[in-house]
């Protein structure tokens, strides 16, 4: 079950200072449950995991089971909120290299994601990979129209469809759009292509539990009904709303109460590999939730023992706006024993017989110590293991606490109004019909003649 460790942030903020808050937590908690919160229209993660478990998985399951037995890779097409939760399970329950592996170590289709980018260079080395394989394109988009999957989708589209008959091609595209609107949705039904819904009251970057997330999960061999138990059971966890009884509402409360003296920036740190695709959702989920109206922590992640070798001077020494959450799994998984070696003089023989994972949780202790004596408090979210139930646990939780951290701070955490203002000048300066008169203007302030 997962737990909030405080002990490493006494040091910098006090317990009256977070636990005042509570008053102001359990009206928003009401709030929030009862729809009287901005952005209330998009609050369907909140009951999502018991819902999606009591309506069924099967036409979901038999899907993904269809594509295993018939395609060697699948291609997740999609950006932000469309891949990031996917990617972010995949490598947590399996391993980034799981997908180097052959397809009888795997037990099926390597899972790869595309349309997270603009790049050239890499979608070509991707369908060189892929070249020879039974490929199948799974493309999520509410729209169809944000540019990075949208121009991914059209050249592996295309791709497929030098390689195979049309009936094929049709088999192997399954979409996730909307269900009722955007282009997405009309390319889907007018080429019959197999297509699962993202409902209308979840934002992007809580979607990893709808089909988003679920159909590559499953595909790739996932439990995704573990997984949702595993979130269905924080959903119970964290009904209530009083501090002592909501970890979540507690690691919202200590970030406020930290904000509000001048820590500005939250570290994400894991101590493996198989958790940074994690701190990248984690990213995408906090900062488009929080940073708007001038407000919000920024978040940011480090791969520990990793960067404490780059980033570990800055963090002890430097601007002493840090704080720290570390995302902790106690048993990793499969392990290995640093071997007896004496007559090599590496000064690791004392260490001989002790295992790599006890080794690194050293240094995660130590690290804790040394970065809260100097001056960066750090919480520690605890997990049991690097299961499909533990992952559940950490998305659900995070995702509440999110929606109260943002409460909290004043602002609508379901929105994100800001990431449309680099979209516009891209269309401009990209030619886009409608926007000629913003493409002169910004071709006259970049100091080119608009071509």
């Amino acid at each position: 079950m997962l737990s909030l460790d405080t002990r490493f942030v006494t040091q910098a903020v006090a317990d009256h200072e977070w636990q005042q808050l509570e008053t102001q937590i359990i009206a928003l908690h009401e709030a929030l449950e009862q729809g009287r919160v901005p952005g209330a229209d998009f609050r369907g993660w909140i009951h999502l995991p018991s819902q999606t478990l009591a309506e069924g998985l099967d036409p979901l399951l038999e899907t993904a089971a269809s594509l295993r037995d018939e395609i060697d890779a699948l291609i997740v097409i999609g950006i932000g909120g469309s891949y990031l939760g996917a990617r972010a399970a995949l490598e947590f329950c399996r391993s980034p290299y799981w997908h180097l592996r052959s397809r009888e170590q795997r037990g099926g289709p390597a899972v790869y994601f595309a349309g997270n980018d603009l790049s050239g260079p890499a979608l070509a080395d991707l369908m060189r990979v892929l070249e020879g394989q039974r490929v199948a394109l799974n493309v999520v988009s509410k729209s169809g129209t944000t540019t990075e999957p949208a121009v991914a989708f059209r050249v592996l589209r295309h791709w497929l469809a030098q390689k195979m008959d049309a009936e094929t091609v049709r088999r192997r595209i399954i979409v996730t759009t909307d269900r009722q609107r955007g282009a997405l949705r009309k390319l889907a039904d007018e080429e019959g292509y197999l297509s699962f819904v993202i409902p209308d009251d979840v934002g992007g970057r809580f979607s990893v539990l709808t089909p988003v997330g679920l159909l590559p999960l499953a595909v790739a061999g996932i439990d995704i009904r573990a997984l949702l138990e595993g979130a269905a059971s924080q959903e119970q966890a964290l009904a209530r709303p009083e501090l002592r009884e909501n970890p979540a509402y507690r690691y919202a409360a200590i970030r406020q109460a930290l904000y509000r003296k001048g820590k500005t920036v939250e570290i994400l740190v894991t101590y493996e590999p198989s958790l940074r695709m994690f701190a990248e959702w984690w990213k995408q989920l906090f900062g488009e939730s929080e940073g708007k109206d001038g407000k919000g922590i920024y978040p940011a992640s480090a791969a520990f023992t990793t960067d404490l070798h780059s980033l570990g001077q800055f963090i002890q020494e430097g601007y002493r706006h840090l704080f720290e959450t570390v995302v902790h799994v106690d048993d990793p998984g499969e392990d290995v024993t640093l071997p007896s070696d004496p007559g090599v003089d590496d000064g690791l023989e004392y260490l001989a017989g002790r295992s790599i994972a006890w080794i690194n949780d050293q240094a995660r202790l130590a690290t804790h110590v040394a970065h809260a004596d100097g001056g960066v408090p750090n919480l520690l979210v605890r997990v049991a293991d690097r299961s499909e139930r533990s992952l559940g646990e950490l998305f659900y939780f995070f995702e509440r606490a999110v929606a109260m951290s943002g409460l909290l701070a004043g602002v609508n955490p379901f929105d994100q109004p800001g990431v449309e203002a680099y979209k516009r000048n891209m269309f401009a300066l990209l030619g886009k019909p409608g926007y000629e008169e913003d493409r002169r203007k910004m071709m006259e302030r970049l100091g080119h003649q608009a071509r």
